[in-house]
């Protein structure tokens, strides 16, 4: 069974192809292997960084970007914009769906590697120092917050919700932004200044994201990006960017806990800041619960 990608759009030349058809002879050995590789990925690179290809082809993002050049691109991001145009809309998710089932063998050994490789890919892109110096960064803006928004809509809008609990319980007044449309308003309608908002938004420019950072903007608050796409179009609106990669392959589905791996980091770190607090807090949790589960005294003695 064929994977059902969406189809290319001919409607213009194939630039890249031809691009490499008359110049891979003059690559040396490791600007080909970068070339043949985008070559052959072509969907996947659409939503890769230089950083991220040089992983997958062994090499250096300055290699990459070496490639490139001496494929007459001025950089990745003429390359991205030339590829987009030529094979059209990226894979639906149905598509990636089909991809990745038929990827895999009936046995479970599979779906374990897979899974687990997704993660093991976005744990170490969150360790490396330019994530680690982010996610310091955007400790230091939650530690200044009266309240922390977490927005997130689609499959983000139950992270949101986990999240805002997980900062509740630690003392750290939190709420969420994850409606669509008009009901989304009536969350945004809330936010303050002084509060700090955390935002999970990939490549698309939805309305909904436009609108609250429109929002925050406005009132002066400080906005923590996550997101897997180096082409958001937030980031240029936001204070602080870290890069959670959904997936290893582009053409395949996201593990979806990965951005929980990253706002755990932010929940504990807060914590971890001024321990008191969550000390404080999940103390007085406790005696509510208890309070709770005592049975009650008849008033009247009977």
């Amino acid at each position: 069974m064929k994977n059902p990608k969406t189809k290319p759009n001919r409607s213009g030349p194939d630039l890249y192809g031809e691009r490499f058809r008359l110049r891979k002879n003059q690559l040396s050995p490791r600007l080909f292997a970068v070339a043949q590789y985008i070559h052959t990925h072509r969907g996947a690179v659409l939503d890769k960084t230089a950083m991220e290809i040089a992983a997958d082809t062994q090499s250096s993002d300055a290699t990459v970007v070496r490639a490139i050049q001496a494929l007459g691109f001025s950089g990745l991001r003429d390359l991205k914009n030339v590829l987009a145009s030529y094979l059209g809309e990226t894979l639906t998710s149905s598509a990636k769906m089909a991809t990745t089932v038929n990827s895999l063998t009936p046995d479970t050994n599979s779906s374990i590697d897979f899974v687990l490789d997704g993660y093991l890919y976005t744990c170490q892109m969150l360790s490396e120092e330019k994530n680690r110096l982010a996610l310091s960064r955007a400790n230091a803006l939650l530690k200044t917050a009266d309240r922390i928004a977490i927005f997130g809509i689609g499959a983000s809008s139950l992270l949101a919700e986990y999240t805002a609990r997980l900062f509740n319980r630690n003392g750290t007044p939190a709420y969420v932004l994850n409606r669509t449309g008009a009901s989304l308003s009536e969350q945004l309608i809330g936010m303050r200044p002084g509060d700090v908002l955390i935002m999970m938004a990939q490549r698309s420019a939805h309305r909904e994201g436009v609108t609250t950072l429109a929002e925050a903007k406005r009132l002066g608050i400080s906005t923590i990006l996550l997101t897997g796409s180096a082409e958001s179009v937030f980031i240029k609106e936001a204070d602080c960017v870290v890069f959670i990669p959904r997936s290893a392959d582009a053409e395949k589905i996201p593990v979806h806990g990965t951005p929980v791996i990253c706002l755990e980091i932010l929940v504990l770190a807060l914590a971890a800041s001024s321990p008191k607090v969550p000390l404080q807090t999940m103390n007085r949790l406790y005696e509510l619960s208890n309070s709770m589960t005592k049975p009650r005294k008849n008033p009247r003695g009977y």
